[in-house]
């Protein structure tokens, strides 16, 4: 099981290392507050997009990562020592208490992601079904660069991964040289994570108010969940239904850092790119220019819907009025850097983008998204009427339902900031980040993908606008002359919200209990076992509906946290994320696992994947109905390796026989 010293290991050296790295760089790229407040950001962001490419080439190991990383400190070190020539501007900072109120709050979402020990039991909390990905960590750890599918194994050319895995890579970087499992790497990355993007979102505030103590608000409204807990107790329904659809992952902060670390730090990328456009618009130079290529190349290699999608439109938006703004015998400068920073984007993120668009087509899906307003009434509303209704519903009731504390205080404080006799170049931030807020917003009310089950681009595409608007709050709230009616507007959220925070705690911290806890508490033995057959390299089969009441849908989640081997076909639900296969086809080889390990298989099935799927290893363990009916006892192509009775049956494929490690 994961380890939380280890994972608090992960987490202090990420924390640690990229704040050093970003706080040298933007030290000579912002001001004071917003310097210190993106440094984890842009630290992780620029080294994580930097030296990706550059392991390629030279191999990714831990040698590799510890030597490349002490070349980073060493330039660090250079370039601070040039800034500290520098005059020291007298501004407000982030007081250091934010900073702990923040590390506080970021234990949250890293909390959920831990197992829960219990006696004779592992529990598990919901946001861990997300977190299957840990599998990618250790895929990487294991076998390299460029990363492997760790989820399909067929023979072809579905060996590479098709996902933005910049976030995923980083854990592996942690992994590597310190030794640790992915799942440790994971839980100390989310909390990274939660911290880089409040410590962003701090120093904008601060940056904004001219006040140190907006940093502690953003924690506060951070903090906030939805107002469903209170108008459940009201209705009788945590779901709101009929009167609204059933929830489906659109909601804050506090979730979303749980469910969807990559997205997080992809909408704090997103947040830094525009404030580092507002200041090339003010002042062009080399540093910014290359630093802010870096930046949308790690939003985007981590969040295709965030860094790229949500990014584009809400670049395209800012960009006419940036031009206006700028002085025109300046403009021209401007548009050339911009397009001299949108080539080299497409160059670094070539291979992404390549891997995107072969996923796409390998999907055999012409329309990955589509425009389609967000579904927000329930059946209580006929459907022609609901059909009409949701397009004002969206702004009306769904967005003050899951951002109480900041949808309506932050609107109204970048207005007010617009509005204001701020100076001009603080005036052309906010508007830059009232677009991003616009573009996110809108992206999620029209736009939906169409490549899983869920929209998931709506679901992440609103996080960086969530993210301004915190700030935006925090800000107000202290120097506007409608903080009054910012504050009242904040506050009440944020009170209306607790009860929804406490529940989100507590069933992080305490898990989800499941009867199959006690078959997870000895999976660790059990995949060890496996292991022993199985090589670096090989592919395991195992039952892809295995342990899947442990999480809200079936994800053969022991696989993905405890097997550190690449799955011949690890289920529907990982299949669906990551590998490049059609509906169909997908639906039709999980089908023939499940058929398999019930018992039902044929030898032609047995043949598939011993030679068509690559299972090199195939595990059958009791909960199995194949335990009772074992297809694999007299079949040609797979010999028994080890029987532990009561406990597990382990065989190898005939033909493909791994050297054991």
């Amino acid at each position: 099981m994961a380890s939380p010293v280890n994972a608090a290991l992960c987490a202090l050296l990420a924390t640690a290392f990229w704040s050093f790295l970003g706080y040298a760089l933007t030290r000579h790229l912002l001001p004071r507050a917003l310097a210190i407040g993106a440094a984890p950001v842009m630290g992780w962001a620029v080294h994580s997009a930097a030296t990706l490419p550059l392991f390629f080439l030279i191999g990714f190991s831990p040698l590799a990562v510890v030597v490349l990383a002490a070349l980073c400190v060493a330039i660090a070190v250079v370039t601070l020592k040039l800034a500290a020539k520098a005059a020291a501007e007298a501004t407000p900072a982030i007081p250091w208490w934010a900073f702990v109120a923040a590390a506080v709050l970021a234990l949250v979402p890293a909390e959920a992601i831990l197992p829960k020990i219990a006696p004779g039991a592992v529990h598990l909390a919901d946001p861990i079904f997300d977190h299957s990905k840990i599998a990618m960590i250790d895929a990487m750890t294991r076998q390299g660069l460029p990363p492997v599918d760790p989820v399909f194994g067929a023979v072809g050319p579905h060996g590479q991964l098709f996902y933005y895995y910049l976030w995923h890579y980083s854990a592996a970087e942690l992994a590597l040289p310190l030794h640790v499992s992915g799942w440790e790497a994971d839980i100390g990355l989310t909390w990274f994570t939660a911290l880089a993007s409040l410590s962003l979102l701090m120093g904008l505030a601060v940056w904004l108010s001219k006040r140190s103590a907006a940093a502690i608000w953003v924690v506060a409204f951070a903090a906030a969940a939805s107002l469903r807990a209170v108008l459940g107790w009201i209705f009788g329904s945590y779901s709101l239904e009929p009167f609204l659809a059933p929830p489906t992952g659109f909601a804050g902060w506090l979730f979303q850092a749980a469910w969807a670390p990559q997205h997080l730090m992809a909408a704090s990328c997103v947040v830094a790119a525009m404030l580092l456009i507002a200041r090339y618009a003010q002042r062009q130079s080399v540093l910014l220019l290359l630093t802010l290529v870096l930046v949308v190349v790690a939003g985007f290699e981590s969040s295709t819907y965030v860094g790229g999608i949500t990014f584009a439109i809400a670049a395209l938006a800012a960009a006419p009025l940036l031009l206006v703004a700028i002085e025109p015998g300046r403009r021209l400068r401007f548009f050339l850097g911009m397009a001299a920073a949108a080539v080299l984007v497409v160059c670094f993120a070539a291979p992404f983008l390549d891997n995107q668009l072969m996923a796409v087509a390998a999907r055999g899906d012409n329309d990955p998204i589509v425009l389609r307003h967000f579904a927000v009434l329930g059946a209580m509303f006929p459907a022609a009427l609901r059909r009409a209704l949701d397009w004002p519903a969206y702004w009306l009731l769904l967005l003050p339902i899951e951002l109480p504390a900041t949808y309506v205080a932050g609107v109204i404080a970048l207005v007010a900031m617009l509005r204001s006799g701020a100076p001009p170049r603080e005036k052309l931030t906010v508007a830059a980040l009232a677009c991003l807020t616009g573009a996110g917003l809108s992206a999620s009310w029209l736009l939906a993908s169409t490549l899983g089950d869920n929209n998931d681009l709506a679901l992440r595409a609103m996080l960086p606008a969530a993210s301004v608007l915190i700030a935006a709050a925090a800000a107000g709230m202290l120097l506007l002359p409608r903080r009054a009616v910012i504050a009242a507007a904040a506050l009440g959220g944020l009170i209306l919200s607790l009860p929804d925070t406490a529940a989100m705690i507590r069933s992080n911290v305490d898990g989800t209990p499941a009867p199959d806890g006690a078959v997870l508490s000895q999976a660790p033995e059990l995949w060890q076992a496996v292991r022993r057959y199985a090589a670096p390299t090989a592919r395991v089969a195992n039952n892809p509906l295995f342990l899947q009441d442990l999480t809200p849908w079936p994800a053969n989640i022991s696989w993905a946290l405890l097997a550190n081997r690449s799955s011949c076909f690890a289920g529907r639900e990982l299949a669906l994320a990551l590998a490049p296969l059609s509906d169909a086809r997908r639906e039709a080889i999980n089908a023939q696992f499940v058929r398999v390990f019930a018992g039902e298989g044929t030898a032609d099935d047995l043949s598939d994947m011993a030679k068509k799927y690559a299972c090199d290893v195939v595990v059958v363990v009791p909960q199995d109905k194949a335990w009772s009916n074992d297809p694999f006892a007299l079949s040609s192509d797979y010999r028994l390796a080890e029987n532990r009775d009561g406990r597990w049956r382990i065989y190898v494929a005939v033909k493909a026989d791994p050297a054991a490690r």
